[in-house]
């Protein structure tokens, strides 16, 4: 267990503390306001970002969308160098917060962002970034990763830097009171894939680590069993922390990490448009299933310490069936229905994109090869 450790994000939590962003951004810089398509000019958050940015000299753009494209965001960038921005605020859930993620890091770069995403520019400076998170799911607020899409070419790829590691993250759970239960279900859903990415590899004694993991997972079960109640603010609060901690770094200290998951669902999202959270539903029971050999003792002390499963030589299997059945009770399908056509083409199409982003070696052990992934997208796709 060997890692180094910092989360120099301010989190600014609880009802009410939107008006802290007055504070928090610098009065000396010129403010770039990032958003997504005008929720929260009808759920008031705009109303208050705005009061707040009061003694600010401030522009705004609009028209970010989920799975944000580089397309859109290239014109955030010329925006931010022709109109010499020094601080840049993300209004939004992680779409937005990502996409401001990539805004911030390629003004400070001549060439073309996306080089980013291809690993041509290392990023090593950006604008500083400011969150109001509006939307519970990836974590994005407080960590220094972001997953952007190209929508020409239907490519969707991750990049991470220290530099673009928000300076502060408000969270309001009330800002919740408005999203649509399609998002409530997404962020449960996300920041429960999360955690199991960090925590469902193999086991490593670090208790801290699995302890918090576990804590997280019994959180969200008890939210999804309990979804009717998310009206509460207790439930509000709630999601919106547990989805923050699920990604903010610390559960993935220093252990081995998956992220198989991601790497596939991504596909899925940029080929036929799913939800990103839906993506790893459909794809994780399959991944789960296939890479049984590995994962064994893990989802034994999953089985036993989240879902409270009896022993067995099949406790294992039993707690992938459980993970399956938490996510069709949320109503979030375990297949991919979306391709609308020939199975075999669609896993051709998905392991073809999957070849030439080169990801042909994944998971914590690199074992996932494209052979395998075929075989786990067998069991994925409907």
């Amino acid at each position: 267990m060997e890692f180094s450790y910092s989360n120099p994000t301010v989190i600014h939590f609880g009802k009410g503390k939107i008006a802290s962003v007055s504070k928090a951004v610098p009065k000396d810089l010129k403010v770039l306001v990032i958003y997504g398509g005008g929720s929260i000019k009808r759920n008031g958050v705009y109303d208050q970002v705005t009061a707040a940015l009061a003694d600010h000299d401030w522009i705004e753009f609009a028209g970010v969308e989920p799975n944000p494209r580089a397309e859109t965001l290239d014109k955030a960038v010329a925006l931010c160098k022709d109109q010499n921005v020094g601080f840049v605020l993300a209004v939004g859930g992680g779409s937005v917060i990502d996409g401001a993620k990539y805004v911030v890091a390629a003004a400070k770069y001549d060439g073309n962002g996306w080089d980013i995403l291809e690993g041509k520019h290392k990023v090593r400076d950006a604008l500083p970034l400011g969150a109001v998170l509006t939307i519970p799911a990836t974590g994005s607020e407080s960590n220094i990763g972001a997953v952007i899409t190209r929508g020409e070419t239907h490519d969707k790829l991750p990049f991470m830097s220290p530099a673009v590691r928000p300076l502060f993250a408000v969270m309001d759970p009330d800002v919740m009171k408005t999203l649509p239960e399609r998002q409530l279900v997404n962020g449960l859903v996300d920041a429960w894939v999360h955690t199991c990415e960090q925590y469902l590899t193999r086991s490593h004694g670090a208790m801290v680590q699995d302890g918090y993991a576990e804590a997280l997972l019994r959180t969200l079960k008890h939210l999804g069993d309990n979804f009717d109640a998310r009206d509460c603010d207790e439930w509000r609060e709630n999601l919106m922390w547990a989805a923050n901690q699920a990604l903010n770094g610390l559960i993935g200290a220093g252990v081995p990490q998956d992220w198989a998951t991601h790497m596939i669902g991504h596909e899925l999202t940029a080929l036929y448009g799913v939800d990103h959270a839906r993506s790893l539903a459909i794809v994780q029971p399959s991944l789960l299933r296939h890479q049984m050999e590995h994962k064994r003792a893990k989802l034994e002390q999953m089985g036993q310490r989240v879902f409270e499963l009896a022993g067995g030589d099949d406790l294992a299997e039993r707690t992938v069936d459980a993970i399956e059945a938490f996510y069709e009770a949320l109503g979030v399908k375990t297949q991919l229905v979306e391709h609308e056509g020939d199975k075999a083409a669609a896993i051709d199409r998905i392991v073809g994109q999957l070849e030439r982003h080169g990801m042909v070696t994944l998971g914590e052990n690199k074992e996932i090869t494209l052979d395998r992934s075929r075989e786990i997208l067998e069991k994925a796709v409907a």
